[in-house]
């Protein structure tokens, strides 16, 4: 294990898994989705989810690479069941394929960041959209920048996985992390003294129960899922680096905790900015990449050019941030199996890894506008480009592999064996209430839920059928 390396310290460990967790996601797709579901009540649902749902998975996840000190596709094998890598083989490619787009929209949110503190505020109007309702969006400026910017974006990124567990993704999380949650209340502080800021508030926070319908808990069960990294193998990698003195379980906890917290307090910060620029308007919004790319640069501009340019900048820094946080973990996926089973070096297995990545992303990268074909190709109910195609595939391959993750720990590997590992670090946990409710959710709620989800979501991405 000392030869892989390892977290040196229980805060580190928290810092870099929540990290994994806290991405683009928290700062613009989770504040529409509660106004969607009916606002305050949306978060309710959503926290009962994050704990009913993901935090299982998540201790799951941690203890399965703890036991085996294996990357996601040895793990399995390692535990007696080689038939099983199949699961860690689907969520590498899963973890590949969402960095490859994923680090296209970090670019822009650092090419954002540049662009606001050249004052260009314009830039929100020339990123437009493609096709009216069909969600397609391109960066109208100079392709060269979005590569440029994409590169640049994947250096960072491969500068901190290539100085290892301890030296690069754990001393960067304590890094970040902090920073983040600083700069995130430095912005909601801000948010909260411009105009129309408590129109936003109450657009964001006052119930709406008459709005929750299947379709809003579905939301909020996806909502829940996809914000923690599940099902890919992150927290199978990053466990495999965690020492048999820590608890599994309340750092699984704060984890989820962190990422809850940050998600919500996301939305106290975008909606009295979009109130501002909207004055008091808050109806027909856009959410997605038109949100945190059109609406919000044009929110800045407007506050002249001296405050516009300081703020704009440090929320694009806020974002490149969150971003960087996530596209770490994504690469340590691929990376802790190639140094593994393929006896790489570590900085050869970095560099070589992000190169090939890169690659696969540039379909996304010229599949918003750049290329005709790239664009408007793949037509299914739930994209038109190549980059949400990709979003759409990952997405439903991380249900299925949460869904068979627990499947496999309760039924194959025995939840005797999983209380064992969790023992570990936890003094009393076999007869704790915590883990009856652990042992009950893999065995019955995870896998009835996750199964329901993957059903839901390939029949409406891939088939156009919607069941909620």
């Amino acid at each position: 294990m000392a030869l892989r390396g390892t977290f040196s310290s229980r805060a580190g460990f928290i810092a870099a898994a929540a990290g994994s967790a806290v991405g683009l996601g928290n700062i613009w797709k989770f504040p529409f989705e509660v106004e969607r579901g009916g606002g305050a009540a949306f978060v309710v649902m959503y926290l009962v989810f994050a704990f009913l749902l993901c935090f299982p998975v998540m201790v799951t996840e941690i203890a399965i690479g703890r036991k085996t000190n294996k990357n996601p596709v040895a793990a399995f094998g390692s535990l007696g069941f080689p038939k099983w890598n199949l699961i860690g083989k689907v969520g590498t490619f899963c973890g590949v394929l969402i960095l490859s787009y994923y680090n296209i929209v970090a670019g822009w949110a650092l090419g954002y960041l540049i662009e606001m503190l050249m004052g260009n505020f314009d830039i929100g109007n020339q990123f437009s959209q493609a096709q009216v309702g069909a969600g397609e969006y391109y960066y109208a400026g100079d392709i060269l920048k979005v590569v440029v910017y994409s590169i640049i974006f994947m250096w960072m990124t491969s500068y901190v996985v290539g100085k290892g567990i301890s030296g690069g993704i754990e001393k960067a999380a304590k890094v970040l992390m902090p920073s983040l949650i600083i700069m995130l209340f430095c912005m909601v502080g801000y948010a909260l003294t411009l105009p129309y800021a408590m129109d936003g508030l109450k657009y964001y926070l006052i119930p709406e129960f008459g709005e929750i319908n299947a379709s809003s808990i579905g939301g909020a069960l996806r909502q829940a899922f996809f914000s923690l990294s599940l099902g890919m193998g992150t927290l199978i990698t990053y466990g495999s680096y965690l020492s048999k003195k820590e608890n599994i379980v309340s750092a699984s906890a704060l984890i989820t905790l962190a990422d809850v917290a940050i998600a919500f307090i996301a939305g106290l910060m975008v909606f009295p900015l979009i109130a501002f620029n909207n004055s008091g308007d808050l109806t027909n919004l856009v959410s997605g990449p038109g949100l945190l790319f059109v609406n919000l640069p044009n929110a800045f501009g407007s506050m002249g050019p001296g405050i516009g340019v300081a703020v704009g900048s440090f929320f694009f820094l806020l974002i490149a941030f969150a971003a960087l946080t996530s596209t770490v973990s994504l690469l340590e996926v691929p990376v802790a199996y190639v140094v593994d089973e393929l006896k790489v070096k570590r900085k050869k297995a970095v560099w070589l890894v992000a190169g090939v990545i890169y690659l696969v992303g540039i379909p996304s990268l010229l599949g918003n506008g750049a290329s005709e074909f790239f664009t408007y190709a793949f037509k299914l109910p739930a994209s038109s480009d190549f980059l949400s195609l990709a979003a759409q595939l990952s997405d439903t391959l991380l249900l299925l592999g949460g869904f068979f993750i627990v499947t496999f720990t309760a039924y194959v590997w025995k939840r005797e064996n999983f209380n064992a590992e969790l023992a570990q670090g936890f003094d009393g946990f076999e007869n704790s209430l915590v883990s009856k409710f652990l042992n009950i959710a893999i065995s019955y709620i995870c896998p009835f839920l996750l199964g329901l989800l993957f059903i839901v979501v390939l029949l409406s991405n891939f088939f156009g059928i919607n069941l909620i």
